[in-house]
C-alpha cells in the first residue's frame, strides 16, 4: 500500500469513529432507548475498533492488516444496523462505516 492509500485509510477511521460516537450519543436521545440499544452498541464497538486501526496503521504495526480486516467486518456489521433506522445520524453514520469498511477492506489484503 502507498502511504496516500494508508493516510486515506486513517482518516476514514477517524471520520467513522467521528460518525459512531455522534450517532452513539444521539440514539441514547432517542424516545424509545431500548430499540436502539443494538445500534449503540455496534457504534462503540465499531468507534473503537476504528481508532485501533488507524492507531495500528500510523504507526506500521505489523497487525495493522490483522486489525483493517477487524474494522472492517465491525464497520459492515454497523452500517447495517444503522441503516435499518430512519434517524439522519444513523444514516449518516451508516455511510461513514461502508466508506471505512471499503477503506479497510482494501488495506487487509
Amino acid at each position: 500500500m502507498s502511504r496516500e492509500e494508508i493516510r486515506a485509510c486513517i482518516e476514514a477511521c477517524y471520520a467513522c469513529a467521528a460518525a459512531c460516537d455522534q450517532c452513539a450519543a444521539a440514539c441514547l436521545k432517542e424516545e424509545d432507548v431500548k430499540m436502539m440499544a443494538r445500534c449503540i452498541a455496534t457504534d462503540t464497538d465499531c468507534a473503537d475498533i476504528c481508532r485501533t486501526a488507524a492507531a495500528l496503521m500510523a504507526r506500521s504495526s505489523e497487525f495493522a492488516q490483522q486489525v483493517c480486516k477487524l474494522c472492517a467486518q465491525i464497520c459492515k456489521a454497523c452500517a447495517e444496523e444503522c441503516a435499518k433506522h430512519k434517524a439522519e445520524h444513523c444514516q449518516v453514520c451508516a455511510q461513514a462505516c461502508t466508506r471505512c469498511a471499503e477503506a479497510c477492506s482494501q488495506m487487509a489484503v
